[in-house]
């Protein structure tokens, strides 16, 4: 036990050494990627920060009800907007939207490809899994250390961070949707002479598409708690205000932006969930 105890393997060492090298070599590329996300980031918070408060609190409850047709939940939306409004965080809630929604975006937009791919070709999804398995258990904290380093201080860590945590969700479920269909629709599919791409679109994918839903409403919501910690790297949103009242021991500035941040949830959980299984609750 003592020969293994003093001769430790330098995983941290090595892992340290690939970020390194990949900040000498390839700094032009990640500032890139920095200037451009930071570049959208912004334009989308001045232009969201530009229309005035109502704008955005009719346009959601109208969402709600073409989505939902449910009075309800419209005026839950609306009052949890305007008790965000009351206490002082619409700046920071708008921020953390656009934060969450650019990383759910960019994530479903490589997860659900990748998950159809590893559902036609099993082995990619069974060289993918151990590191699926890893960006799921490795602690939110761990991710903001190699991105800090890479892309500096500000929104950009926490952005690629979040798409890291939360892109695992609709691999994993699109892989199990297009997986899951029944032979039997395929096997008709084919019958009807169609050809793979119209075998997917017309077949795979519908029946596919609660798990895929799922996928994005997890992805969604694995995205806003990440985009929370994320301020400890210089994000903007919600999680700051919380950050700042840890540091401060202050307790009201806390529980607010904590409410803020629980009532964003619930109403992106809320709007993602198909009427279907809203009903069935």
């Amino acid at each position: 036990m003592n020969w293994i105890i003093e001769h430790k393997i330098p995983v941290g060492v090595w892992m340290e050494a690939i970020v390194n090298w990949l900040t000498l070599h390839a700094a032009l590329f990640f500032d890139t990627i920095s200037i451009a996300f930071d570049w959208t980031i912004t334009s989308l918070v001045e232009g969201f920060e530009f229309l005035p408060p109502y704008v955005p609190i009719t346009v959601t409850a109208l969402m709600a009800w073409f989505i939902h047709r449910r009075l309800s939940l419209v005026v839950f939306v609306v009052a949890a907007l305007l008790l965000i409004l009351n206490l002082g965080y619409w700046n920071e809630m708008l921020q953390t939207f656009v934060l969450v929604m650019a990383a759910t975006v960019t994530s479903v937009l490589i997860g659900v490809p990748i998950g159809i791919l590893c559902a036609h070709k099993p082995w990619i999804y069974t060289l993918m899994r151990p590191a699926l398995d890893l960006m799921q258990t490795i602690p939110t904290f761990v991710y903001l250390i190699p991105t800090l380093v890479l892309f500096g201080l500000g929104v950009v860590p926490g952005l690629i961070s979040t798409i890291i945590f939360a892109i695992p969700a609709p691999i994993r479920l699109t892989y199990l949707g297009v997986k899951g269909v029944p032979n039997e629709l395929i096997e008709a599919g084919k019958a009807f002479g169609a050809s793979p791409f119209k075998l997917l679109y017309k077949v795979e994918l519908p029946s596919a598409m609660p798990n895929i839903m799922a996928g994005i409403s997890q992805c969604i919501m694995l995205s806003l708690s990440m985009v929370v910690v994320s301020a400890l790297v210089g994000a903007d949103g919600l999680g700051e205000p919380v950050v700042r009242a840890l540091n401060t021991v202050n307790i009201s500035q806390g529980f607010e932006a904590g409410l803020a941040i629980v009532l964003v949830a619930i109403i992106l959980d809320r709007l993602c969930k198909s009427p279907t299984h809203q009903t069935g609750e």
